[in-house]
């Protein structure tokens, strides 16, 4: 439900316009040297209100340690991080209450948990908890970087533009949101990942779509690989540690890491919060009507989604490398 892992065990809490979101991650390695200042940098990434096209909504988000953390040093014990939210203005959600928004989760939480959910700002359903998915990203990518594996994101096309501020001019122009694409890429040792349900692919894809607004994804040459001859896909192999001419697998076969680059894109779709008019649903009325989505919201989600897709890549790996016995289980 709200957890992911096997050794690295995360779960995740909170609500948009709660007193706060936060993090619990078990099963992290003693002994990592960790304070508030290693988050800092990767926080900042993925705040609104710090680059054009993104909400205006601004917190502090200063990382609040409860437990698992003595001396400045994680002691083996669970980790429970919080994030309070201060900057809420719940009240344009009150007025949006009869009208379930289109492509949001209002209506299948209002059905699913009987008209009890916090609707405020999509509650637990929003994107404000991918703070606590970035945190979780900070721990794992310094492991990670004691294994000298990277992770690193990056925005390839907003709106179908590869120049990006084109693309966000697009949206600008029409006065309504918009969406792009986001590529991820690590050096992952060879044989991470199992055949079938656990493979490396599974285990990443699960949980990238834990990221609010993704609607696809694909590995190395994804879906073009199905306009590909056999010979024109295939990578050969060249040496005896496994590397490959060619990267058309995304560094994954099999269900396992090869020890090439693992190289992996998602689909951002445009954020559903758009000013524009629409038509949805009136509960009180039982009949389709029209209305415009007030607060605060990102033109282009996409802008803060590498730093995301950086985090729950690296938290997979790390469960990988666990798992496999890569890391210890002290530093």
């Amino acid at each position: 439900m709200n957890s992911f892992g096997r050794i690295f065990k995360v779960a995740i809490f909170g609500e948009s316009h709660g007193e706060s979101v936060g993090v619990n991650i078990d099963g992290c390695p003693a002994g990592l040297p960790l304070t508030v200042e290693d988050f800092l940098v990767d926080i900042e990434r993925r705040k609104g209100g710090t680059q054009k096209g993104t909400t205006p909504r601004k917190e502090d988000d200063l990382p609040i340690f409860k437990s698992g953390l003595f001396n400045n040093k994680t002691t083996g014990a669970p980790i429970t991080i919080i994030f309070e939210n201060k900057n809420t203005r719940s009240g344009d959600y009150e007025k949006l209450r009869d009208f379930p928004r289109p492509s949001h989760a209002d209506f299948v939480a209002h059905d699913k948990f009987g008209g009890y959910e916090d609707y405020r700002g999509g509650g637990h359903f929003s994107g404000r908890l991918t703070v606590c998915l970035v945190a979780v990203g900070v721990i794992a990518k310094k492991l990670l970087q004691y294994q000298n594996i990277a992770v690193a994101a990056n925005i390839l096309e907003i709106g179908g533009e590869k120049d990006l501020e084109k693309g966000l001019q697009k949206a600008i122009d029409a006065k309504d949101s918009i969406g792009g694409i986001v590529e991820c890429r690590a050096n992952v040792p060879k044989g991470l990942g199992e055949p079938f349900f656990d493979s490396a692919e599974s285990l990443i894809s699960h949980a990238v779509f834990a990221i609010p607004a993704v609607r696809g994804i694909e590995f190395g040459t994804g879906f073009a690989a199905a306009r590909m001859f056999g010979l024109e896909h295939n990578d050969a192999i060249i040496d005896t540690n496994g590397t490959t001419r060619t990267n058309h697998a995304g560094g994954i076969v099999g269900g396992i890491s090869n020890g090439n680059e693992l190289v992996f894109r998602i689909a951002i779709k445009p954020t559903a919060s758009t000013p524009k008019e629409q038509e949805t649903l009136n509960w009180n009325t039982g009949e389709v009507d029209t209305f415009s989505v007030k607060g605060r919201h990102d033109l282009c989600i996409a802008l803060r989604v590498p730093v995301v897709l950086e985090a729950v890549t690296a938290m997979v790996l790390t469960d990988l490398m666990l798992l496999e016995q890569r890391i210890k289980r002290v530093v």
